[in-house]
């Protein structure tokens, strides 16, 4: 489809245009989503979007499939909910970076630790955009937010990395300038049978890039071409990985999924 059909399809058009910021990498992560639901050829009555609070959040009000908008840090635990009353639905998460990592954390790594069948996508803007420019659990260190005037001293979570050690059994990082990239990974999450955990680095010029001096969104989006380098690269010359940021399919091992050994469960109980 092109872009006017794919906005028709499946995009809530009275609800446009949205508010995020010119130049943030948001709109085109969504537009990722999007278009690797419209690959996948599913049912749009059996796709269900959710999401927290934020300015990624903000998303699932855009989009026309069963969408829930909840509270701060919790989408996932509606997820949860969601994907164990009704197993067939193709359950979508869509989170910000604090959102999905500081109130939100603890669903997190539970999510991971079942490997319940899920699909969530972090839009990682290393920032809280929507509240004011506070910094999040993964503003870099040194780095300036509105509750860091003199600089941030918390080390940053690497949340693919912490995604890992809870358990998710697929685990990707993209951009919002490897566009396409980016939606292949989220295809292979939904496709993935367990929890899926997709970080999109994203940009946000008005809070992160101003206060820290990184210049406009071209400057940024060019500061994500020059330093990212996929997996599979690295995986055969390691040194082109050096200070590098890794993108691409980090992890992918399969493993029993959440509902499916439940329901075995209620199977062995109910013979």
């Amino acid at each position: 489809m092109n872009a006017s059909e794919i906005t028709q399809q499946y995009y809530r058009t009275q609800q446009l245009p949205h508010i995020w910021c010119p130049g943030c990498g948001h709109g085109t992560l969504l537009n990722s989503v999007v278009r690797a639901i419209d690959n996948l050829g599913l049912n749009k009555d059996e796709v269900c979007i959710v999401s927290g609070i934020g300015c990624s959040s903000r998303a699932s009000g855009y989009l026309d499939f069963n969408t829930l908008h909840t509270a701060h840090g919790r989408a996932l635990a509606f997820a949860t909910g969601i994907k164990h009353a009704n197993p067939k639905l193709h359950v979508i998460v869509i989170m910000g970076d604090g959102d999905s990592s500081a109130i939100g954390g603890n669903h997190l790594i539970h999510a991971c630790r079942r490997n319940i069948d899920l699909t969530a996508i972090v839009f990682n803007n290393n920032i809280y955009g929507m509240t004011g420019g506070q910094y999040s659990p993964t503003t870099p260190f040194g780095d300036f937010g509105t509750t860091a005037p003199y600089g941030n001293i918390d080390r940053p979570f690497d949340l693919c990395n912490l995604a890992q050690g809870a358990g998710a059994s697929y685990i990707a990082r993209g951009t919002a300038y490897h566009a396409q990239a980016m939606t292949k990974l989220i295809e292979k999450g939904i496709q993935n049978k367990g929890f899926s955990f997709i970080e999109g680095l994203s940009l946000c010029p008005t809070y992160y890039g101003r206060k820290n001096k990184k210049g406009d969104a071209v400057k940024m989006h060019e500061f994500l071409k020059d330093n990212c380098v996929d997996k599979k690269v690295v995986d055969k010359k390691p040194e082109l990985g050096e200070n590098k940021i890794i993108i691409g399919e980090l992890y992918n091992e399969p493993r029993a999924e959440f509902t499916e050994s439940y329901q075995a469960i209620i199977d062995k109980f109910q013979k």
